[in-house]
């Protein structure tokens, strides 16, 4: 273990990772559940995002108002967010309100009541936020997106869920769907400031010890991806598309080129991408590439927003971008740059205790260990052209390219589908 990093692993198998940061005046803490929204059968979609929510919505201890209020007066901040695989409940405040930060958490997570009222009160609040972001073109295309690459698999569902299901959850339903996903061997708790571990196991271990394991958690299915075009015309100023192309798993050996070969084609402002269409050709103002990995699958793609009449002249140069990484070898100074650019933003996040916190977590989810900065820097140092060459000739191939349009578009998918071959 790292110096400063200490992990207890307590008799029901919820694992507590910490990191002592002696430096800064505050801490971090997460609670993870190593499940979410792909872990959901179609009746259940949008469960797990709802429960999110729930959990500040009251417990046999403290009134939704309570939880609010208890956080504002010891100046904390505290917030959750549910991915596909995961979902998280954080909060930061200064070291000497560690005791009351670990104690709010702790009832919320193993005291919450889901009351039926409180859910007929923020099933309003979900709907709106599902129409937050479908009146959001250049965040929806990504949820139409998915939905085309990943065909019925849940991946390709929305966090979200749908208006018929949250309309339809009561609050068994939610209490029923906690108590089975919320097991203590898919629990990670992390914590990283100026903190003490012994302290914080004293604090936190005496509850989460108390979860009980459930049913069997269901096995998660490996999708296949879809290469097709599909496009929905929608009256907007704009035409939002994605190029999608099958990835990388978030633990596979190759990720550190799959990483600096996004960094290069579309990862920062003096990428490909971004010089080719909006610098030099002046085609869009948002134009971007980036990746999605999960346990046993992944995702590359390419996000542009452009006129209705420029969508072809913009989908032939990305095409093109593609076509020259799986050709031709990087230059050295552009791997150099982007090893540069990766290890920098890599160390100035990793001085926030926040991120620190987010890495104790995800290490532990996906390796089952703390990975030093160092071998992180030195595992990127080590990528070659070469390895970029091949992992891009693996991954673009001339089927895997698929797309998917939002906006007001005359082209035919046949027609966009010609200009997709690599």
């Amino acid at each position: 273990m790292n110096p400063g990093v200490n992990k207890t692993t307590l008799d029901n198998g919820v694992r507590i990772i910490t990191k002592k940061m002696p430096d800064v005046r505050s801490v971090s803490m997460g609670v993870w559940v190593n499940a979410g929204s792909r872990d959901e059968a179609d009746e259940e979609n949008g469960l797990s995002h709802l429960i999110e929510h729930m959990i500040f919505k009251g417990t046999r201890r403290r009134t939704a108002y309570q939880i609010a209020k208890e956080f504002d007066a010891i100046g904390g901040h505290t917030n959750a967010f549910t991915s596909l695989e995961n979902t998280c409940y954080h909060a930061k405040v200064m070291d000497t309100h560690l005791p009351q930060m670990v104690d709010i958490l702790c009832d919320i997570l193993m005291n919450s009541e889901f009351d039926s009222l409180e859910l007929d009160r923020e099933r309003p609040v979900i709907l709106q936020e599902i129409g937050m972001v479908e009146d959001n073109p250049d965040e929806y295309v990504h949820v139409l997106s998915g939905q085309n690459f990943w065909g019925d698999h849940p991946l390709g569902r929305s966090i979200l869920g749908t208006r018929e299901n949250i309309q339809r959850f009561d609050a068994d339903t939610v209490k029923r769907f906690f108590s089975h996903f919320y097991q203590p061997d898919r629990i990670v708790i992390s914590a990283a400031g100026n903190l003490d571990h012994h302290q914080f196991i004293e604090l936190a271990a005496g509850e989460f010890e108390k979860i009980g394991s459930g049913n069997r958690f269901p096995e998660r299915v490996t999708p296949r991806v879809n290469s097709r075009v599909e496009i929905h015309t929608r009256d907007i100023e704009q035409v939002h598309l994605c190029l999608l192309n099958r990835g990388l798993s978030i633990t596979h050996p190759r990720r550190y080129a799959f990483s600096l070969m996004n960094t290069v084609l579309g990862g920062n402002m003096s990428s490909r991408l971004f010089q080719e269409i909006r610098e030099r050709r002046g085609l869009a103002y948002a134009v971007y590439s980036f990746v999605s990995s999960f346990v046993d699958t992944g995702m590359f793609g390419v996000y542009a927003g452009v006129s209705p009449d420029k969508v072809t002249d913009t989908i032939g140069p990305i095409v093109e971008e593609l076509r020259k990484i799986k050709n031709n070898p990087i230059e050295a100074e552009a791997l150099k740059d982007a090893k540069e650019y990766t290890k920098g933003s890599l160390l100035l996040t990793s001085e926030s205790n926040e991120n620190q916190m987010v890495r104790l977590a995800q290490n532990e989810i996906h390796f089952g260990r703390y990975k030093p900065m160092a071998e992180i820097l030195d595992r990127i140092d080590r990528v070659t052209a070469e390895d970029i060459l091949e992992l891009a000739r693996d991954l673009f191939g001339p089927e895997s390219l698929g797309l998917t349009i939002l906006g007001p578009i005359k082209e035919t998918p046949a027609t966009l589908g010609e200009s997709l071959r690599l």
